[in-house]
């Protein structure tokens, strides 16, 4: 399980390094997947000394075990995430198992390229333009990767016309990295705030050969640009 929560961190937490863009169908398209890795860069930093609140619950429906926990994010000037632990409450195993790997997970994939969203690792199909309810409007791509291996998905991403910076990011991890898992889904959504791809929600289905499906929902609010209390390193007291 561990494994598959970092493939799902990694993919958003890596950091986006330069990318030639070949293999695009116009053009028009290579130009867009150009302006997304050059915000992409700056979106990165404009995220330091940012803090937002996490509720993360998770369930093991087969097992009937749920927990869920209240944190403050924070990410440093020097872009390492921490947490605050607010409160959990629920089953120790899904406290452990579940939802500590998850925050563990996301710790350490900080940094990865080997996994990030770029044209180096995928293959952008772009499918056209899509008008969203709320206004504006997105650039559809999907996502193919060049190699079948562990942390890369084959899915969709939705950039945002104005800013080129990803509304929504789903799809199904391409290689399970244990016979254990039998499939790994996710989506993960964002609200553009001032120039900046704040993430609103993460939900993730691990489809196992043990314990069944393995449901984990993450919700973002209360974003803060400038933190105005540092957090604490969380799993030597979490898992208390």
């Amino acid at each position: 399980m561990y494994w598959a929560l970092s493939l799902i961190i990694a993919c958003s937490v890596a950091a986006l390094a330069p990318a030639s863009v070949p293999d695009l169908d116009s053009p028009e398209s290579a130009q867009i997947i150009q302006n997304y890795l050059s915000a992409s860069q700056a979106h990165q930093d404009s995220l330091r000394g940012a803090s937002m609140e996490v509720e993360i619950e998770a369930s093991i429906p087969e097992l009937k075990k749920r927990g869920k926990l209240h944190a403050l994010r924070n990410i440093s000037k020097l872009g390492q995430i921490t947490y605050k632990v607010l409160g959990f409450q629920g089953d120790n195993t899904i406290k452990k198992e579940v939802i500590a790997r998850f925050l563990s997970a996301e710790q350490q994939s900080q940094g990865d390229n080997s996994m990030a969203m770029t044209p180096d690792n995928y293959k952008f199909r772009f499918k056209g333009e899509q008008a969203l309810q709320a206004g504006g409007k997105v650039y559809v791509f999907q996502l193919t990767p060049r190699k079948k291996a562990v942390g890369l998905f084959k899915g969709e991403v939705w950039l945002d016309a104005a800013t080129y910076l990803p509304v929504l990011e789903k799809g199904r991890m391409v290689k399970n990295p244990t016979v254990f898992f039998r499939k790994v889904d996710f989506e993960r959504a964002y609200s553009i705030q001032n120039g900046i791809a704040i993430p609103q929600h993460m939900n993730s289905v691990i489809d196992t050969r043990l314990v069944g499906k393995v449901e984990l929902n993450v919700s973002y609010t209360n974003f803060e640009p400038e933190s105005m209390e540092p957090a604490e390193p969380l799993l030597s007291t979490f898992l208390e």
